[in-house]
């Protein structure tokens, strides 16, 4: 039988795709974020694709408040637009 790929939808531009396509932001308890490579760290995930348009659509519409219902600190923004350099080279 066929492995059943996770499927996650992006904040940016709603699309379903593999997960491991994706880049996973996570909330721990104590409300810290952090850019999950592995996909394995505990706590609240969301997705975004691996494009800078996804990262703009998520900021202007502010996908990623309301997927952590809660504001999110810019350097989590600064290190997702860095994240996003390092893979497009």
């Amino acid at each position: 039988m066929a492995k059943k790929i996770p499927l996650r939808q992006c904040l940016g531009c709603h699309e379903m795709k593999d997960k491991r396509e994706l880049i996973r932001v996570v909330k721990d308890n104590e409300n810290h974020f952090a850019i999950d490579i592995t996909g394995k760290m505990n706590g609240r995930g969301a997705y975004i694709c691996k494009k800078m348009e996804c990262l703009s659509k998520a900021i202007k519409t502010k996908a990623l408040e309301r997927s952590f219902k809660m504001s999110i600190p810019a350097e989590v923004y600064t290190k997702l637009g860095k994240e996003l350099e390092e893979i497009g080279r």
